[in-house]
């Protein structure tokens, strides 16, 4: 599976975020505000932050993410950083229109390469256009750690400039979210998409192997075609289809039914559906506490930040009380912790720690796989990415989890 990842992303036009909820129109950015600063910008220090010296040491991270509007989750687990370690901290931003702005990328980056004090760099996420810009920084830094999350360029390339790469196994969560279905106790699963996401290979790829895990599991596969959100029924009318249609599957299949759909505008009404027919809901397109769940539970409105309002174990706790209220504990689960947050905030982590000489050599998969679970409260599972050659690259590991089952 891992061999298909060259493919899924050479030359790839936007984020994996994107990719998997849809891109503009259909990724629910209403939900979002803009960025304090623009790109490019240094966001300033909690008050009374600046003190931490992690190891007594007095270097710099400088955190590079999307702005709000592309990516909310990793421009907070960068503001997380920002509160803990102050004026340790370097945090930027990508312009919002990176395709079209790759000069001002290799901007940003030089910027930080001019800091004698900035020892190491997280990239999260490194957008094409990232490698230029770094290939510019090490003109006159070679001495910078730098570290990619979720890579857009061709993964030879990529690993040939970053010292430590983490992404996703986006293929491997697709048997895996059948599994958990099947745990949860399905019989059926239906798979909501449209042809243009079936026409993207991570998610085409994906659905056959949705598909094939289902047929050795016994667990029948239901291919549910939903109005694409960016055609003329908009976000409205694909929302709308899923709340009508949930019904219609489990009263053709039972309760005992699970439910996915590749886009994230419709997480929230399919999650409302699944609950008020008791249905089973492995997890969200982009599997996170924070996606889906506070919305449809009426824990927060669509239009405000759950990722700024609440704490991941007050998100984790409301959820469970909603779900529990509502009768369907243990048919809904997510993975215990936004992936695209840990990749920051253990990024940062082990950059601190390698300055301190607490590494063996820039890449220590022994700590970084430490660094993943003091964020996650759980062991998570990397293995390397394997080019369709079965060349192996150790510095680019992609990343599984286990699940969160609300209730247990």
């Amino acid at each position: 599976m891992k061999k298909l990842l060259c493919l899924l992303l050479t030359g790839a036009m936007a984020m994996s975020m994107l990719a998997a909820c849809g891109g503009n129109g259909g990724s629910g950015s209403g939900t979002q505000q803009p960025p304090a600063g623009g790109s490019g910008t240094q966001q300033p220090p909690a008050s009374g932050s600046g003190t931490q010296q992690p190891g007594g040491s007095t270097g710099k991270v400088a955190i590079v993410t999307n702005t709000v509007s592309q990516n909310e989750e990793e421009y907070r687990s960068a503001e997380e950083m920002s509160k803990k370690y102050g004026d340790r901290i370097v945090h930027v931003t990508w312009p919002d229109n990176f395709m079209t702005e790759q000069e001002q990328m290799i901007t940003t980056v030089s910027k930080l390469a001019a800091d004698p004090d900035v020892k190491a760099i997280v990239i999260n996420q490194a957008v094409p256009g990232t490698n230029a810009a770094i290939d510019k920084l090490k003109e006159t830094r070679d001495d910078i750690l730098v570290i990619y999350g979720t890579p857009q360029e061709n993964p030879d390339d990529v690993a040939n400039r970053a010292d430590v790469i983490l992404q996703p196994n986006e293929l491997d969560m697709g048997p895996a979210m059948v599994d958990q279905a099947a745990k949860l106790g399905a019989k059926t699963f239906v798979h909501y998409s449209f042809p243009r996401h079936m026409s993207q290979v991570l998610l085409g790829t994906r659905r056959e192997l949705i598909r094939e895990r289902c047929k050795e599991l016994n667990i029948e596969f239901v291919d549910a075609t939903a109005p694409d959100p960016t055609g003329d029924s908009g976000v409205t009318g694909a929302q709308q289809f899923i709340l009508e249609d949930v019904p219609k599957m489990v009263a053709q299949y039972g309760e005992d039914t699970a439910f996915f759909s590749t886009n994230c505008s419709m997480q929230v009404p399919l999650i409302k559906a699944c609950v008020e027919a008791k249905a089973i809901y492995p997890q969200p397109c982009c599997p996170s506490p924070y996606h889906g769940y506070p919305a449809a539970l009426g824990l927060t409105s669509e239009k405000e930040s759950a990722v700024e309002k609440m704490s991941l174990q007050d998100i984790v706790d409301q959820t469970t009380k909603a779900l529990d209220d509502a009768g369907v504990l243990g048919n809904f689960s997510t993975w215990p912790v936004p992936c695209s947050m840990m990749i920051t905030i253990a990024g940062t982590e082990y950059a601190f720690d390698w300055m301190d000489g607490k590494t063996n050599g820039n890449l220590d998969l022994d700590v970084l796989k430490a660094k993943m679970k003091d964020y996650a409260q759980m062991d998570c599972s990397v293995s390397p990415y394997t080019d369709d050659t079965g060349k192996a690259y150790d510095n680019y590991q992609l990343i599984m989890m286990d699940y969160l089952t609300y209730g247990e």
